[in-house]
């Protein structure tokens, strides 16, 4: 089902390419933009890097947008704010990974070709499955940690 695009939403596409692809470096095809720059200030660049990202979420739900669409760009921000965390590889993971370029995409796809409509929990639920199998895996290796320390 084909929606009216929310005149809000068009501005998307101003802030992702600020933030993904604004700059060139010379000689290449190789582009960034701010999330790269300010993901360089530990800390306060990757969560202002988010703050911005979070924004394109928070309209889209305030728009109508569907519980999918929303935990599909949730993922890609999440996944760009933890491997962008981390220190120079993680400037380069925002020149490759593109978050709020990907956003985009899933967004125009949603408004206009009616796609990423339903329920959010084709990805929450492998998510926490995910999680639980993280954590398991985590406290296995405690337990094993301190049975080598203590024998």
């Amino acid at each position: 089902m084909k929606r009216k695009e929310p005149a809000s939403i068009r501005n998307f596409e101003r802030v992702a390419k600020l933030m993904d692809s604004q700059f060139k470096i010379p000689g290449t095809n190789i582009r960034f933009g701010l999330d790269a720059i300010i993901g360089l200030v530990p800390g306060a660049g990757d969560i202002t890097s988010f703050i911005i990202s979070g924004a394109m979420l928070f309209t889209l739900a305030k728009n109508g947008a569907s519980s999918f669409l929303l935990a599909r760009m949730g993922l890609n921000l999440i996944v760009d704010a933890a491997i962008g965390s981390i220190p120079l590889l993680g400037d380069l993971f925002d020149v490759a990974f593109r978050a709020n370029e990907r956003n985009l995409k899933l967004m125009r796809e949603h408004y206009t070709h009616g796609k990423h409509n339903g329920s959010a929990m084709k990805i929450v639920i492998p998510l926490i499955i995910l999680l639980l199998g993280i954590i398991g895996f985590i406290i296995w290796l405690i337990y094993k940690l301190i049975d080598w320390l203590i024998f």
